[in-house]
């Protein structure tokens, strides 16, 4: 039996491990699927945001790889290292045991981590928000320092407790730093204060906000965003951070507690042991998604600088929405290399983004047409609810969103994930000495 092992269940991993099994059912190839994993499921990373904000529960965007790939054999653990030339990858599982496993053709899919800078204080103070354990911290966090403020007599101190201080305003920051605002006027309407007395500012080194959805929709958002009563200075970022303040890069200290670094993402430390060609944190491939100097290896997502055919010279952002259809990609390839199918190069043209910017906003330019407010609204949580693939998912994040009509957004703090788990290093492995 010829053995295909996918490394990550993110959306490009998760989708091959899914399609290439449905195409080798119609096929009499013997060929075994086996998915490696450090957890147990298929993390849908938009919503995390609505997590950090209280809107959903963090189950509801964890999709079971049990309940939806049960054709595939389930590994968990982390790859740690590939040997290209013996066809092997070592696997670190529970309780740091070590094996090896062989394979007859590898699918790279690690996915990315946060992209981190060399500033002072970075890694210690700030969280990301790429993985459950941060977005459910960066919640609880953010909430036990409302409740600390309310019974803090310096003011200096309170004011630090309720600011808030999120760098990247691209989609992810601009949505995170959204819903963190619709949770803390839920918590002042609460507790009986002026929602103005907690204080949001969101910093960026470029010069417009969200440029990926156009200078129209982001000029709504900016506007949007800042009658809420969140400070945006863009082309500043941080320059410093300790336990009770940062340091911006005009000379700035602000005070805070909370601060969520969320400017962007590379390729997972596993690429950078592979020895083999990179561009911009990524694993170079061809238009089939294949490793040029190893034919039996494929790589896509975040892990791979996949050539745009539709702008030469360029390559595919690192979106869920390439990751998903690359994945499909590189299942009709991966089956055409054991014999079923024909390969085709990858060619996607871009369908637009969706941006939730909290109660009754969002932008979005789907297909290319541009809308903002209540019909982007409609379509981005219809995008993101069809999207989850899995149904009982879909249903759980649906009664969400109603829930939230007619109730208010919990605030309880529940403890469950600490600020080790939380850290760039604990959730997301990103190695100390970064």
């Amino acid at each position: 039996m010829r053995r295909v092992v996918i490394v990550g269940s993110g959306f490009a991993g998760f989708t091959c491990a899914r399609k290439l099994c449905r195409i080798l059912s119609r096929s009499d190839e013997d060929v075994e699927v086996v998915l490696v994993s450090p957890t147990d499921y298929h993390l849908y990373t938009p919503l995390l945001p609505d997590v950090a904000g209280g809107l959903i529960d963090p189950r509801f965007v964890a999709i079971s790889l049990t309940d939806t790939l049960p054709r595939v054999k389930l590994v968990i653990g982390k790859v740690d290292a590939v040997d290209l030339d013996g066809k092997t990858v070592t696997i670190t599982g529970e309780g740091d045991t070590r094996t090896e496993l062989s394979w007859d053709r590898l699918v790279l899919t690690p996915g990315s981590v946060t992209r981190l800078f060399d500033v002072p204080g970075l890694s210690e103070h700030a969280r990301g928000l790429k993985t459950i354990a941060e977005a459910v911290y960066l919640r609880e966090h953010f909430l036990r320092q409302l409740e600390l403020a309310d019974h803090e007599t310096d003011p200096a101190v309170r004011q630090a407790l309720r600011t808030v201080v999120v760098v990247g305003a691209s989609y992810a920051g601009t949505e995170l730093i959204a819903q963190l605002r619709a949770l803390a006027d839920a918590y002042a309407r609460r507790r009986g204060f002026d929602p103005t007395e907690i204080r949001f500012l969101l910093l960026d080194t470029a010069d417009r906000v969200m440029p990926e959805v156009g200078n129209r929709l982001g000029d709504n958002a900016l506007s949007v965003l800042r009658d809420r009563g969140i400070d945006i200075r863009l082309q500043t970022s941080l320059r410093e951070l300790t336990e009770d303040q940062v340091v911006l890069t005009d000379d700035t200290v602000v005070p805070t507690r909370t601060v969520a670094w969320v400017t962007g993402v590379t390729g997972a430390p596993l690429l950078t042991g592979l020895d083999l060609p990179m561009e911009r944190g990524r694993l170079v491939v061809d238009t089939s998604l294949r490793v040029p100097s190893h034919p039996d290896v494929f790589a896509g997502g975040d892990a791979a600088a996949v050539p745009d055919v539709t702008n030469p010279g360029k390559i595919t952002p690192p979106t869920a929405q390439h990751a998903t259809r690359q994945g499909k990609a590189l299942a009709r390839n991966v089956a055409a290399s054991v014999g079923v199918g024909v390969a085709k190069p990858y060619k996607h043209r871009d369908m637009g983004l969706v941006v939730d910017l909290g109660p009754r906003f969002a932008v979005a330019n789907p297909l290319g047409v541009h809308l903002s407010g209540f019909p982007a609204k409609a379509i981005t949580r219809a995008y993101h609810t069809f999207a989850v693939s899995r149904g009982v998912n879909r249903w759980a994040i649906t009664l969400s969103y109603l829930t939230n009509v007619v109730t208010p957004r919990p605030l309880s703090t529940l403890g469950l994930v600490d600020s080790g788990e939380a850290s760039f290093t604990g959730s997301e492995g990103i190695p100390e000495h970064h």
